[in-house]
C-alpha cells in the first residue's frame, strides 16, 4: 500500500519524506488556507515547492466546478510538475473532464467519492485514482471502510487500473483497516503515520534493554 501525507504543511511534508516510506502528498483548498497559501500563482508556486521534497505523485485540486474552467485549470497544473496529478471533484462535469484528461495522458484523482457508484462512474472514465473519504462517512455513521472494501470488490471484478486512494483518514486503525481491505493507497495526517511505530511493549521493552545494558557496564 502505498502511503500518501494529506496536508501542505512543508514542514510535515519533509518529515514524513524523512521516515522513507512516503510516496506522495494530497492536498485541496482548505489545506492551502490552513498554511496561509492563498492567491493562483502561491498556490502554484507551493504545488512545485512539495514536488521538490517528494519524488511521488502529488494531488493538485481544480477550484473550478464547470468543464472548461476545470479543464484550463487541470492543464495548467499538470504542466507545474511531472508528479502533478490533476484532482477532479465527483459532479457530472467532473467526469467529462476526467475522460478529457484521460485521454490527453494526464493523470487525476477523483475526489470527494461517497459511493460505490461514483467510484463506478470515475473508473469508466478513466481516472488514476479515486478517493473515498472514509473518516468523513464515519462522522455521519456510516462505515468508510465498508465502502472501500465494496470497491475494491468492483474494481477486482472488471480489471480497473483506477487506484483506491483512502482519503480522511483519522487514526492509525484506519491505515491497517485499509491495508487489509485492499485499498492501494492511503492519505492521513503525520500523526496517523507516526503513531503505526508505537505500540508500549516496544516502550517498555526498549527501556528494560537499555537498563540491563547500564546494568551490565558498571
Amino acid at each position: 500500500m502505498k502511503f500518501f501525507i494529506d496536508t501542505a504543511n512543508l514542514q510535515e511534508i519533509k518529515e514524513a519524506n524523512d521516515l522513507g516510506v512516503l510516496d506522495g502528498v494530497t492536498t485541496n483548498p482548505s489545506l492551502m488556507a490552513k498554511e496561509g497559501i492563498t492567491g493562483q500563482q502561491n498556490i502554484l508556486n507551493h504545488y512545485v515547492a512539495i514536488c521538490e521534497i517528494v519524488d511521488g505523485d502529488v494531488s493538485a485540486e481544480v477550484i473550478a466546478t464547470d468543464l472548461e474552467g476545470m479543464i484550463r485549470e487541470g492543464e495548467i497544473l499538470a504542466a507545474l510538475h511531472k508528479n502533478i496529478v490533476v484532482k477532479i471533484p465527483m459532479i457530472p462535469e467532473g467526469i467529462k473532464a476526467i475522460k478529457y484528461f484521460s485521454n490527453k495522458g494526464i493523470r487525476t484523482n477523483c475526489t470527494l467519492i461517497f459511493s460505490a457508484g461514483q467510484a463506478l462512474l470515475a473508473a469508466k472514465a478513466g481516472a488514476t485514482y479515486i478517493s473515498p473519504f472514509i473518516g468523513r462517512l464515519d462522522d455521519i455513521s456510516v462505515n468508510g471502510l465498508d465502502l472501500v472494501a465494496q470497491i475494491r470488490q468492483i474494481y477486482d471484478n472488471y480489471v480497473f487500473d483506477t487506484e483506491i486512494l483512502a482519503a480522511s483518514v483519522r487514526h492509525p486503525m484506519h491505515i491497517i483497516n485499509c491495508a487489509e481491505i485492499g485499498a492501494d493507497v492511503m492519505t492521513g495526517p503525520l500523526s496517523a503515520i507516526l503513531a503505526l511505530a508505537k505500540h508500549p511493549l516496544t516502550d517498555s521493552g526498549l527501556k528494560q534493554f537499555l537498563a540491563d545494558h547500564a546494568k551490565g557496564n558498571n
